[in-house]
């Protein structure tokens, strides 16, 4: 097996992508978009002026170390006006996409670069997804070339094969963060900018998928059983397991062990897999590390001596503390009541954020704040498939938690937003511009709209609308940098909350759960290895991975397993070895199959005699003249034995002369035994002498 890490990817908005070969066939695990590239584009023309000056709380956000501001400020202007193109996985394209053979998707943002694979004639690989991460996936990608038509309506259409704008930000005036965005640490990401694909495209990539339901067994090629098991990241997310001849591997993706909408973290169905992958990056992020560069200590998870001696049930409940998942509550009580302030203050709210769980918490929340107040502040979800999206979420319990779907089988809606949206208290737009909107319009208002780079969507106008005024709240998600994503909006007057939400396991829960998985060998990030210390979790090996290089993993089993009906096994001669009596040994004649990605022995299987007595068709081992003179004059046959010798002096074969019942000659040497007589009885017996002394079959 070999695991190349193509891309650790960015967070919950830019997953990790992989690529696994495994069993002869080559797996791609993930294919996302860097969708924060696009922040380098202008969201309005170049002829749409902003006004500039310095804004010394953004200054301290903005992530452009201090000898880039010496060269030169980063400026609304650097940003390129031009129809955006949208930067995929650089290493993908360095394999040949005919090579792939699978390709599995963890989540919807997981799924946002499948279209530029399929687009390719000469893509064949089979997809596997879930139901629910297929049907959010394809809204996600409908509502992106959405905002990107409206884009282009800005700037106009472009459809040379190569961008002109590279040219323009391969000078020395452009600032060196622009830059890095374009062409990467290396200068070598620039073969990863693609134009965006059509509806016709995400049509074509989802008709070539197969969705599949949480802990549901599909095989590929009869050799690889594939099964998805909710990760509890958000609706629809999961890890997989993949079972094959040689063993079982577990690919842990980004995964949330107690959610609030989303079906929990399924670990007990990875657990006793002899490879487990661990590819969530996002605890890197989250992680609170301390001056030297390590993990700040934690009682229940970091002591990894205690974990060891823990019981799988005591490790389970370690890794279900809900402490975490109240912590995303309290954040969402927070958000709430920040813009409850900006709307009793006469401002309003802009809420950026996409992530389909924290939305749909966030409606519910908030219209239950609002309800319970004096506040009569209208909700607006701006969005070309909110409509869809929202009716899709309350008609899929066994995608959501146990909470929802109790909620669901006693009558009440999976989540509250329904509810609200028949009061008219949520109103649903498909776009900004749309006549029901203007003439619902009113200010304050909460409205939820995207996209979270604030280049594309309605939030780029709503932004430009309210950036002045100081009682208006803009929310973001963690992930976009304040001092780009702000830059075309500057000056600024809005309140601005960016929030970091929850997007994987904790890093101090990692030793815990490895050591309740149990497996063989366990791969994890390098830069793991530099936080946390691993060595004495409950498995036998853990191998380090980095990104762009491959890890060549050792085989778990040198054997692989036989499946033979019990028809045929009764059909068998088993003869036992003498030299090893504990093992029995068989000669068949049959068809050889994978099934199910296990060995199968099918119908073809004969026997030369059922009785038992066939007569053996293969020997080894080497025939001592002694014992074969020996075995023969217990049959009634007599001789004499020649010694020879070679060139050295030591012994080179032995002849053994017959006399009686018939004249014959037996040869013997290290490379095999000749028999020489023309009584065919004679020859028979020495054969059956033969079979007695040596191993056949």
């Amino acid at each position: 097996m070999k695991l190349t890490c193509l891309s650790k990817g960015d967070g919950f908005q830019y997953p990790p992508c992989h690529m696994l070969d495994l069993c002869g066939f080559r797996i791609l695990i993930d294919c996302p978009l860097d969708l924060l590239a696009i922040t380098i584009f202008s969201p309005l023309p170049c002829d749409v002026s902003f006004e500039a000056s310095e804004d010394p709380s953004l200054d301290a956000q903005n992530p452009i170390p201090k000898k880039q501001k010496l060269e030169r400020q980063l400026t609304p202007a650097d940003l390129v006006c031009a129809e955006p193109w949208y930067k995929t996985v650089k290493a993908l394209h360095l394999w040949e996409v005919s090579l792939i053979d699978i390709v599995l998707i963890s989540n919807p943002m997981g799924l946002l670069g499948l279209p530029f694979l399929t687009q390719n004639p000469r893509f064949c690989a089979k997809i596997y997804m879930t139901e629910a991460t297929a049907k959010i996936g394809q809204l996600m990608m409908e509502d992106l070339v959405s905002m990107h038509m409206e884009f282009r309506c800005f700037h106009g259409p472009d459809n040379s094969s190569f961008p002109g704008w590279i040219k323009d930000i391969d000078c020395e005036e452009v600032p060196a963060l622009l830059k890095k965005f374009v062409f990467g640490e290396n200068g070598d990401d620039l073969g990863s900018w693609m134009r965006l694909y059509s509806l016709d495209d995400i049509e074509s990539c989802m008709k070539k998928t197969q969705t599949v339901k949480f802990a549901e067994e599909v095989c590929y090629n009869g050799t690889l059983i594939i099964k998805a098991l909710s990760s509890g990241l958000d609706i629809g997310a999961c890890n997989w397991l993949i079972n094959g001849p040689n063993g079982s591997l577990s690919y842990v993706s980004n995964s949330i062990f107690v959610s609030h909408h989303a079906k929990f973290f399924d670990f007990h169905g990875l657990k006793g897999s002899d490879v487990v992958i661990y590819s969530d990056f996002s605890c890197l992020q989250s992680a609170e590390v301390t001056e030297n560069g390590c993990i700040s200590p934690d009682p229940d998870y970091n002591h990894v001596s205690t974990i060891s001696d823990k019981k799988d049930e005591n490790l389970a409940a370690s890794l279900l503390n809900t402490e975490d998942s109240l912590e995303e509550i309290e954040k969402l009580a927070f958000v709430c009541s920040c813009a409850a302030e900006s709307a009793d203050a006469g401002g309003s709210t802009l809420i950026t954020i996409t992530r389909i769980g924290i939305v749909l918490q966030l409606l519910e929340l908030m219209s239950n704040s609002l309800e319970s107040s004096s506040l009569k502040v209208p909700i607006f979800v701006i969005s070309s498939v909110a409509e869809e999206l929202l009716a899709y979420t309350n008609t899929i319990p066994e995608w959501l938690c146990e909470q929802r779907q109790e909620k669901l089988i006693s009558g009440e809606p999976s989540f509250g937003h329904l509810k609200f949206i028949k009061e008219k208290k949520i109103h649903l737009f498909p776009a900004i511009h749309s006549p029901n909107l203007i003439t619902s319009w009113q200010e304050p208002c909460i409205v939820f709209a995207p996209h979270w780079s604030l280049r594309l969507g309605p939030s780029v106008q709503l932004l430009q609308r309210w950036r002045g005024e100081p009682n208006s709240l803009l929310v973001l998600e963690d992930g976009i940098s304040l001092g780009l994503g702000l830059l075309p909006f500057r000056p600024i007057a809005m309140k601005v909350l960016q929030c970091s939400f929850l997007s994987g396991i904790r890093l101090q829960k990692l030793p815990a759960l490895v050591s309740f998985l149990q497996p063989q060998i366990v791969l994890v990030p390098d830069a793991v290895n530099q936080r946390i210390n691993l060595g004495e979790m409950k498995t036998k090996s853990v191998l380090y991975y980095s990104e762009n290089e491959t890890l060549r993993v050792p085989r778990i089993a040198d054997n692989a397993d036989l499946e033979i009906t019990t028809d045929l096994v009764t059909k068998l001669s088993w003869r036992k070895l003498r030299q090893h009596e504990n093992i029995g040994i068989a000669r068949v004649k049959g068809e050889l199959l994978m099934e199910d990605g296990k060995h199968r022995l099918v119908s073809g299987l004969e026997q030369e005699e059922s009785s038992g007595k066939a007569r053996p068709l293969r020997h080894w081992g080497s025939v001592a003249s002694e014992s074969l003179l020996d075995a023969l004059l217990k049959m009634g046959v007599t001789g004499s034995i020649e010694h020879s010798t070679g060139e050295n002096g030591s012994e080179d074969n032995s002849i053994i002369h017959v006399t009686n019942p018939s004249s014959g000659l037996i040869e013997t040497s290290e490379i095999g035994t000749a028999i020489i007589t023309d009584n065919e009885n004679v020859a028979s017996q020495i054969f059956l002498a033969i079979d007695r002394i040596l191993d056949g079959i």
